[in-house]
């Protein structure tokens, strides 16, 4: 069976053919009117932020609330769906032998945000190694750039292919590299970084350098980029949720400026226009989100403070808030306390009406529902339209 059985040949070298994938920097003024008003904005709200951020005394648990909600929206993109109480309970099994495919691919993503952070926090750059170090993470495999042709982005529903990027493994490593240049390179560009953050991400996707993950992979760098600029000191900054929220849009802007291939400026500020908005508005919510966190930890704080007197400690405190599913074993690890000791810790804060206790097989897990219910809450940011699913196909798989 040939390309042919599967795809109209004429379409596919259509596709193929029509975008040309510009070197970076991109030959437009881009700061226009308008970008530059969205732009004001945007940072702004990311200052906010950035200030918020540091009112929470334990950085471990902004990563670890915003990192997991983040991979459970950007699979959602991809439509890999799961539930915030399969994620959380999913912390309790190490091993991961009793979860479902869903949630593990959550949880590679989680992992991925994880290892990138700790890969670029001191050193500011973020190299193609780090790329791929990144998606071997979440896709659990170390494929690495594409070599062979044959991937195609379809349309799920009729299967009409709507771009086919670049099919050459060597062009896809010259594209990657001078991606890595605009990215990391401030004397190649002087737009403002989040003007970058924008092109960086519509390039990668087009480059599409991978044979899978490069959704999720794009937008990991969206988070890093922003680390390494300064412009965050902690990856809480995450655009899938309004991604979801608008997918179509998104979708439709990514390819409105391959269409028109050359004299694109306008479809690249109304990307750009897209992206800021998305950074003001992601912005906005993760700092209401994250100042709820902290007022619910002071709430707890003033409960078991007084109660527990000098046996307080605020590990204890801060591993509730970490381990929204808690169990006896997180608490003797934090505290360097006794089983015994743990246990009626837990049972006591049970007591207060601050934790649920429930059995689950021959252990108790002490869960924080009000913290669930900060993040369940925010989850509730359903796509205002319809939108059409585009998925990553390789045909010389699907002729296989």
């Amino acid at each position: 069976m040939s390309n042919q059985d599967i795809i109209n040949p004429d379409d596919e070298i259509r596709k193929e053919e029509k975008y040309s994938i510009p070197s970076l920097p991109l030959p437009y003024d881009l700061e226009t009117k308008e970008v530059l008003k969205q732009l004001n904005r945007a940072n702004r709200k990311l200052a906010e932020l950035k200030g918020v951020a540091q009112t929470i005394p334990n950085e471990r648990i902004l990563i670890s609330s915003l990192t997991l909600q983040e991979a459970k929206d950007s699979s959602e993109v991809e439509n890999i769906v799961t539930t915030q109480d399969d994620l959380y309970r999913a912390g309790l099994d190490p091993s991961h032998q009793f979860i479902n495919a869903a949630t593990k691919e959550v949880l590679f993503y989680r992992e991925a945000i994880n290892e990138g952070f700790r890969m670029v926090r001191n050193k500011d750059i973020l190299t193609l190694n780090d790329i791929k170090h990144v998606q071997e993470i979440l896709e659990q495999n170390t494929a690495g750039f594409r070599t062979t042709p044959g991937t195609q982005l379809k349309r799920e529903n009729d299967g009409a292919v709507i771009y086919t990027p670049p099919q050459d493994g060597m062009a896809i490593v010259r594209y990657m590299s001078n991606l890595e240049q605009f990215i990391n390179d401030d004397h190649l560009s002087q737009l403002d970084p989040l003007i970058k953050m924008a092109i960086i991400h519509h390039q990668f996707e087009s480059i599409h350098p991978f044979y899978d993950g490069n959704g999720r992979t794009g937008r990991i760098i969206n988070i890093l980029y922003l680390v390494i600029t300064g412009l965050l000191d902690l990856p809480i900054l995450y655009l899938s949720r309004y991604i979801t929220h608008n997918k179509g849009e998104y979708y439709r802007l990514i390819q409105a400026i391959r269409d028109k291939n050359t004299d694109n400026a306008a479809e690249w500020e109304a990307w750009i226009l897209f992206m800021l908005k998305g950074v003001e508005v992601t912005a906005e919510d993760t700092i209401s989100l994250v100042k709820n966190i902290g007022r619910l930890m002071a709430e707890y704080k003033n409960v078991i403070r007084p109660d527990f007197g000098s046996k307080y400690n605020h590990e204890l405190l801060n591993g509730l808030f970490y381990h929204p599913y808690t169990k006896i074993d997180h608490v003797v690890a934090n505290m360097q306390v006794s089983r015994q000791t743990a246990s009626k810790y837990l049972d006591r804060i049970v007591a207060l009406g601050l934790l649920k206790k429930e059995k689950m097989g021959k252990e108790n897990y002490y869960i924080n529902s009000r913290l669930l219910n900060l993040f369940i809450e925010f989850d509730q940011y359903k796509a205002t339209e319809p939108a059409e699913v585009i998925e990553s196909v390789h045909v010389n798989e699907i002729v296989k």
